[in-house]
């Protein structure tokens, strides 16, 4: 029997990356082929191919462009296949999605992206003698069959019963889950979804809903099967870990919940040897309880805070509930708890309103900060926000200027930052590795890795030693290294290895 093989494309955030990974699992439990390489222009016709699935994003008017080139790129070079698009795309402009392919394009909305389990269930290629042919209609007819059954599954409050003994779905934001990551070295938990903020630029909380997490045992349970597989690191996810409040105990009776420090103090009490990482988080909820919880050195000294400007009055018009102080106080209290750690930020630059003065305060900030690094970019008005008619609106030009200037207070910070650590020893985890024969007439070679240090530099490392055969380095592996220098070049083009060090076998 022929196997059947489901193609990814993920656009987005760390935590599309991580459902993708747990609807692949979904797929290869009921016996397809998965792959989730990107497609490029040069990708040959791959007619293999029955379903393709695009896990898109809408963070920015671009994410939305680059969502539906990708889509048409699949639809090119995977003719067979019938194309679900999710993620929060998806979710709030489905019409613009279907219109590129009305006969090939089945739209899931993101909120329901866990029925692609479900999706896997019914087309399995374990259970069927005769497979079920995967097409338009069939695809179509099965979402609107679970989107009805999720309907009837709702309670009084309008809330889904997980409960319903009707039901043969699994009607959870953490359905799509995996112990083994087919994608990356470093495994990921989705343990937060959705967010019950309402910042006037963000469409992300339009497109996932209200907070909700993953209860404390249901974190522990998942977290331990990694680390009884060997997985030596695992980084948490969520649209905004900050709102995690998972029920502490199993007991429906016991409705007590747990805060983001109080998980990771379970975590690391009921744990041996995992590493953890934090994606991101917000700067009003650093307090003295979070600072505690991230002192154990199995915490990795990398931050990434969600800032988007430093000026107070923008801040406000952003309905950010924090000033700049708080951010400064954030960083402080950080480096307070873990010395020298790398902290990343996000800012938006040209946000309506924002005067050179505002600008400014923003430039200060992040030069009184020292970031490691700064995300900037420029303000994208979203359809929906209350942003998206706020006036005066600022040109794109000096949007650009903005953003320049931002990233290269953000190239210097890292550039600083890498060398601060040149002649010291950290641990990484290996990305991948490749070898180099020094020459057509020598046996010998060079073996070179690439891998994540625990403060997030990308190294390239040179393995001293000429004896291959004693250096074999798999993707997960922690290691050792001392680092050399920053790649001043490289991390001013946005190359992805940013430093040269050493390991040794």
């Amino acid at each position: 029997m022929a196997q059947k093989t489901v193609h990814f494309e993920t656009l987005g955030c760390r935590l599309n990356q991580d459902e993708t990974e747990g609807a692949a699992r979904s797929f290869l439990e009921e016996g397809f082929l998965t792959d989730l390489e990107p497609l490029t222009a040069r990708s040959p016709i791959q007619e293999n191919v029955a379903l393709g699935v695009v896990n898109t994003c809408t963070v920015t008017g671009k994410a939305e462009q680059k969502a539906r080139r990708i889509i048409r790129l699949l639809l090119e070079k995977c003719p067979n296949a019938v194309v679900i698009v999710t993620g929060c795309y998806a979710e709030v402009d489905p019409s613009s999605i279907k219109q590129i392919d009305e006969e090939k394009i089945a739209v899931l909305p993101g909120t329901k992206k866990y029925l692609l389990s479900s999706i896997a269930k019914n087309f399995s290629v374990n259970k069927n003698a005769e497979l079920k042919k995967i097409t338009i209609g069939n695809v179509e007819d099965l979402i609107e069959s679970f989107c009805k059954e999720i309907e009837s599954s709702k309670d009084e409050s309008n809330t889904i019963n997980t409960q319903n003994k009707k039901s043969n779905l699994k009607l959870d934001a953490f359905t799509l889950y995996t112990p083994v990551f087919e994608k990356h070295s470093r495994a990921s938990i989705k343990i937060e979804d959705g967010c019950n903020n309402s910042c006037a630029f963000c469409r992300i909380h339009l497109a996932r809903g209200k907070a909700v997490s993953l209860s404390v045992p249901d974190v522990l349970k998942r977290v331990k099967l990694l680390e009884n597989n060997g997985v030596n690191e695992v980084v948490f996810t969520g649209v905004n870990l900050s709102q995690y409040s998972g029920l502490k105990y199993d007991d429906p009776s016991r409705k007590e919940q747990a805060s983001f420090a109080e998980l990771l103090t379970t975590l690391l009490a009921e744990t041996k040897n995992i590493r953890f990482r934090i994606s991101s988080f917000y700067p009003q909820y650093i307090d003295e309880s979070f600072c505690n919880a991230i002192k154990d050195e199995r915490v990795q000294p990398s931050f990434h805070l969600s800032i988007q400007s430093g000026s107070d009055r923008i801040l406000s018009l952003m309905n950010r509930p924090y000033t700049a102080e708080v951010v400064l106080n954030a960083i402080r209290m950080i480096r307070n708890a873990k010395g020298n750690p790398f902290i990343a930020c996000d800012i938006i630059a040209g946000f309506p309103g924002e005067t050179e003065e505002d600008f400014a305060l923003t430039k200060k900030m992040c030069e009184k900060a020292s970031f490691s690094w700064i995300h900037a970019f420029p303000f994208s008005p979203r359809p929906g926000t209350v942003a998206y008619n706020m006036k005066p609106s600022i040109p794109e030009r000096v949007k650009g200027e903005r953003v320049a200037v931002l990233t290269d207070i953000a190239v210097k910070g890292k550039i600083a930052y890498i060398n601060s650590f040149a002649g010291k020893k950290v641990t990484a985890i290996v990305e991948n590795s490749r070898s180099l024969r020094l020459s057509k007439n020598n046996p010998f070679e060079k073996k070179y890795i690439h891998a994540v240090t625990s403060n997030f530099i990308h190294v390239q490392c040179e393995v001293s030693t000429l004896d291959i055969a004693n250096c074999k380095y798999k993707p997960g592996d922690v290691v050792d290294i001392v680092i050399q220098k920053a790649l001043e070049e490289n991390i001013k083009s946005g190359a992805e290895i940013e430093a040269l060090a050493t390991v040794n076998c």
